[in-house]
């Protein structure tokens, strides 16, 4: 008990004191956009990672399910504080506006915290304008999803959500 305590106090520290920082969505499959209640989530970003990061020259069946490790990328905050993609990180030191962000890389894909957003039975309609994700980054650019935006900005959700 005193071990999922700390950790939900360790999440709760991150939504808290965490770096708001957005991401756009990648276009992705309509049919499989809203499944049931939850959305699938792809990020601009991940493709820019995938683009950058070193590939194998193995045949596909002889590598594990990966083309790189996980890692680090550096993403490049403008003033609404929607992320580009700026660089890997490669021990550089970040300059300011940049923030460093965890990826990880499963089934040849990166994937940054997660690949869907979870939402109420019946509450589709308000989150399918959504066009960026808002993570909470901290110091360790460990990310947490916090809720889906429109292209304004807009946070989307019912009417009585926080």
């Amino acid at each position: 008990l005193a071990v999922v305590n700390w950790s939900i106090a360790g999440k709760e520290r991150h939504l808290a004191e965490g770096k708001n920082v957005y991401l756009e969505l990648a276009p992705i499959d309509p049919r499989s956009l809203m499944q049931g209640d939850y959305m699938a989530l792809r990020f601009v970003v991940a493709a820019e990672v995938h683009k950058a990061l070193p590939k194998t020259k193995e045949p596909r069946h002889w590598r594990r399910d990966v083309d790189a490790s996980d890692g680090y990328v550096v993403v490049r905050l403008n003033e609404r504080g929607v992320g580009s993609f700026a660089r890997i990180h490669a021990n550089q030191s970040l300059s300011d506006g940049e923030v460093l962000m965890r990826y990880r890389v499963r089934n040849g894909g990166i994937k940054f915290a997660t690949n869907a957003f979870f939402f109420q039975e019946g509450q589709a309609k308000h989150y399918e304008p959504a066009r960026y994700g808002q993570f909470r980054v901290n110091d360790a650019g460990e990310l947490l999803l916090v809720a889906m935006f429109d292209k304004d900005l807009n946070k989307l959700g019912p009417a009585d959500s926080p």
